[in-house]
């Protein structure tokens, strides 16, 4: 079998799918892929492989390659290394990212880069896959093309080789070297999927007739809007080509629990977890204000825990009790909550290299790995719809195979990706969907802790740490009367809770001080965001709404600086805020009002996007772009003649 290396650097799981559903894939196309984490470096070597690569990678922070990627790239980056060092090496990218970040799929192309600065060359045109229209729009397509751009490099490399079951590329083909696109190798390699698909096999791709009888047909087609739970014509007549079945790997047992106590901070194991107490919270919003912005203060005193300005710290933060109760009520495991989950691997499972998920700790009960582990919000990936219709009967399982479907992508972007849709809104929909439990701690993601910006400077507040965040609420894509916080935000507005502060006076409270509640953080390198390390120079901080919290933390370190040098040349700092009404939601407005009088801030520029004039007055500017556009003299001057910085947060 003609084998490939398959590598993926992954942050939080994306990449790491996709190479498994390539790895899964593979074998129907006659391949053997040896997967592999990019950071497993004992386990492969390119400077001595002579198989094909493919490559998954995603992108983290403004444009860096995943955590697990540094070590590689820091590796391939030795300048030392020759321009011939993996000549040898064939290989495809795919890279993931997100358009509303400047540095779009940066991470993938940081590699893609070096990789053919070394030498390298394409056997299959790099992807670029977009988080923000979603990744499946140039995923399926990628992955689709990848076989017949395999099999083309194995007929040039081999000559006429016999392929098992495989589409022979034209001769004529054969001998073009240039790297393969994805779009060309459609047609191909769905002639390759036909040719190679056992009809008989349940986990390849197959051709899913109409099974809506007549009398449902005709009645759905009465109701002219699709939603979630319903589909029109053509799509509700059409022959679906659904996705494969994804192979079953775990073995779930419930046992009886022995009550121990349970910690969160076993659920992250890798960075140190500091649990430490909440001594401040205070609503910076008027009540009437659109959004609720909380200002929360740590006392970190008691820990090494350190920080500067423009840090970034993650909270670690479980699912909504009330959700967690409706899905055990959902899946009838509600009396067996407190049961210790056993997994093992399926002695029988047909995934390649399946592995325990190492986000999910042993001897937990079911409640804590539902409640801190798995991300049960999490968009379901068309390969867990697939599953899903596995456990569904008639239109349930008929819809679920739309939505999986290349023939419901549209239906799949607009109920599914971009409605947010969960895994308990999916249940609630389709009621005949009765999955195992096994299912769900195979597909769903883990619970990834929420980053948040340092909001202090610990010269001005030493042993402390602010944060500030906006509750977040929206409705429930499925029953729009449900109002739902946002996991994080949520959780820590019900914590603090007792000790809120409803004035935006900074000042302790008076009175018996409240039982202080903990929550569990953890260390976030950025290494970026800082201030320049020359205080002259000018700093131009561009931040609305909540974006304004690193910037409070970048003055207040200033004004400790100028007080302990008062000789000192300090450069001008410009900040442009915005946000909706001047009386509701301008944040920290006495403090910034504090460091304009005392100099600290040369220069404040303040929008209110939802204030009409008042009286004659001219309309004033209404967005902070419109305010920069009215300085952009001074802020061309300060960027291009002044060498400043510039720093936006949003």
């Amino acid at each position: 079998m003609r084998r490939f290396l398959l590598l993926y650097a992954t942050q939080q799981g994306q990449a790491k799918a996709i190479a498994e559903e390539i790895c899964e894939k593979a074998f129907v196309h006659g391949f053997s892929a040896d997967l592999h984490c990019i950071s497993e470096s004992d386990k492969y070597d390119l400077k001595t492989e002579t198989a094909p690569l493919v490559v998954v990678v995603s992108t983290t922070g403004t444009g860096d390659p995943p955590d697990t990627a540094r070590e590689f790239v820091k590796k391939i980056q030795d300048k030392a290394l020759p321009v011939d060092f993996f000549a040898h090496l064939r290989y495809g990218l795919l890279g993931l990212g997100d358009s509303e970040y400047t540095y779009f799929c940066n991470g993938g192309k940081i590699i893609d880069k070096r990789l053919q600065e070394l030498g390298a060359q394409h056997f299959y045109a790099t992807g670029h896959a977009d988080d923000c229209v979603g990744l499946e729009l140039v995923v399926e397509p990628w992955i689709d093309g990848l076989w017949a751009a395999l099999t083309k490099h194995f007929t040039s490399t081999r000559g006429k080789e016999e392929i098992n079951g495989a589409l022979q590329i034209a001769s004529t083909a054969s001998q073009r070297m240039d790297p393969v696109k994805p779009e060309l190798l459609h047609i191909e390699s769905r002639v390759e999927l036909l040719r190679l698909a056992d009809s008989g096999r349940r986990d390849s791709e197959v051709q899913e007739q109409n099974a809506v009888n007549r009398d449902q047909s005709s009645a759905l087609i009465a109701e002219s809007e699709p939603s979630l739970t319903h589909s029109v014509p053509p799509l509700s007549q059409a022959s679906l080509n659904i996705p494969a079945l994804p192979p079953e790997y775990l073995q779930v047992h419930l046992h009886e629990f022995l009550g121990q106590e349970e910690s969160r901070a076993s659920v992250t194991p890798v960075d140190p977890v500091f649990q430490v107490p909440i001594s401040k919270a205070v609503q910076l919003t008027a009540n009437d204000a659109i959004k609720t912005t909380l200002l929360v203060e740590l006392d970190i005193s008691k820990t090494d825990f350190s920080y500067q300005p423009g840090d970034a710290f993650n909270v670690i933060c479980p699912n909504s009790d009330s959700e967690v109760q409706h899905l055990l009520q959902r899946l009838r495991l509600t009396d067996r909550r407190e049961h210790c989950v056993v997994l093992k691997i399926k002695g029988d499972t047909k995934k390649k290299g399946a592995a325990l998920p190492q986000h999910i700790p042993e001897g937990r009960s079911l409640q804590f790995i539902l409640t801190w582990c798995l991300e049960i919000r999490a968009v379901p990936k068309k390969a867990m719809l697939r599953a899903l219709a596995e456990h569904a009967a008639g239109p349930d399982r008929r819809r679920l195979h739309e939505l999986c479907s290349r023939q419901g992508a549209a239906d799949y972007g607009r109920f599914v990706r971009d409605a947010h849709t969960g895994l308990l809104d999916l249940l609630l929909a389709f009621p005949s969907c009765q999955p195992p439990l096994a299912l769900l701690l195979e597909h769903l993601p883990k619970l990834q802790p929420r980053p948040y910006s340092c909001a202090s400077s610990n010269l001005s507040h030493p042993g402390k740490l602010h944060f500030v965040f906006n509750v977040v609420e929206f409705l429930s894509p499925t029953t729009m009367e449900v109002l739902r916080r946002g996991v994080c935000t949520g959780w820590l507005a019900m914590v603090v809770a007792s000790i809120l502060r409803p004035d935006t006076q900074v000042s302790p409270a008076e009175g018996g001080p409240a039982p202080a509640p903990e929550i569990s953080i953890s260390p976030r390198t950025t290494g970026f965001f800082h201030l320049p390390s020359d205080p002259a120079a000018p700093v131009i901080m561009v931040g609305p709404g909540t974006g304004i919290a690193p910037f409070i933390g970048f003055l207040q370190h200033r004004e400790k600086l100028q007080e302990q040098h008062p000789e000192g040349h300090f450069g001008a700092m410009w900040l442009f805020f915005g946000c909706r009404h001047k009386e509701r939601d301008y944040l920290f407005r006495e403090e910034l009002r504090h460091f304009y009088k005392r100099g600290i801030l040369t220069h404040l520029k303040v929008s209110f996007s939802r204030d009409a004039p008042v009286g004659e007055e001219e309309a004033p500017v209404k967005y902070v772009q419109d305010n920069m556009w009215l300085h952009s003299k001074q802020v061309a001057r300060v960027l291009l003649q002044e060498s400043g910085y510039i720093y936006v947060c949003g």
